[in-house]
């Protein structure tokens, strides 16, 4: 198959792009870029650095992947961008490529969905099957893990990180770890309920269901405290895998500062 150019793009010569890839008018790639089988690069989009896109995602109008970092530590360091296979980044998304200060690599995994406008920072880790929805703005070192979503207009602080099959209601400010399973909302956000309509989408059991709901009690509602739940749990026989990887999260998140686990307490 070929590769089909807009006469009036810009792709350097020394750009990697492979078979069955579409670049539309006005379109910049850089001499760093590599781009997968498939991919489907619309209007207006800028795609600059050391960034490595997968197969069959697509992008659309006025996208820019591999702009600088917003640090006012860098220095032009040789970090990059990593986009796995089959996302849809939307209109006016911007993909910052990474700092020195951590792995050197924003990274996007496979199944995405980025809505119009959203803000992926430095060093970012996206996992697979995440809902960004529009506007959302995902400050430096933030990770989200596979199945999140994340509502319009939400701000994650940096380091946060974002747990699976968690839900973000619009307008959230989020200054904390976000648990799996859970729905949270506020401001600062904070967990109300299990996040049920993603679990019963991904044909979660009843019984672990019913599980969560009763770990959301113990600790959000009750506040028992972790280790409390944790023995009530188990002496019910509720202490199933995904409870465990609850409360495993919740005690990573204690451990931290400011309720993100990634960020630790320096000793006084």
């Amino acid at each position: 198959m070929s590769i089909e150019i807009a006469a009036n793009a810009h792709v350097d010569h020394r750009a990697e792009i492979d078979e069955d890839v579409e670049i539309g008018p006005f379109s910049v790639i850089g001499p760093e870029v590599c781009i997968g089988r498939g991919t489907r690069i619309a209007n207006n989009v800028t795609i600059t650095g050391r960034v490595t896109i997968g197969e069959e995602n697509h992008i659309h109008p006025n996208v820019v992947i591999g702009g600088e970092p917003q640090d006012l530590s860098y220095r032009g360091s040789d970090t990059r961008v990593e986009i796995g296979h089959f996302n849809t980044i939307r209109e006016g998304v911007t993909i910052n490529r990474a700092t020195e200060k951590e792995h050197g690599v924003t990274r996007v995994g496979d199944h995405n969905y980025l809505m119009a406008g959203s803000h992926v920072a430095h060093d970012c880790e996206l996992s697979d099957h995440i809902v960004i929805a529009n506007g959302t703005m995902l400050g430096g070192h933030v990770h989200i893990h596979d199945h999140a979503s994340i509502s319009g207009s939400v701000g994650v602080h940096h380091f946060a990180t974002i747990g699976s099959y968690s839900f973000v209601s619009g307008l959230a400010r989020v200054l904390h770890d976000v648990p799996p399973f859970m729905l949270v909302e506020g401001s600062p956000a904070r967990p109300r309920c299990i996040n049920i309509v993603a679990l019963k989408r991904n044909s979660f059991f009843p019984d672990v269901i019913n599980c969560l709901a009763e770990a959301h009690r113990l600790i959000y509602r009750a506040k028992v405290g972790l280790e409390p739940a944790r023995e009530i749990l188990r002496g019910n026989d509720q202490l199933v895998p995904q409870v465990q990887q609850l409360l495993e999260f919740v005690q990573g998140q204690q451990e931290g500062k400011h309720g993100r686990s990634r960020e630790l307490r320096r000793a006084a």
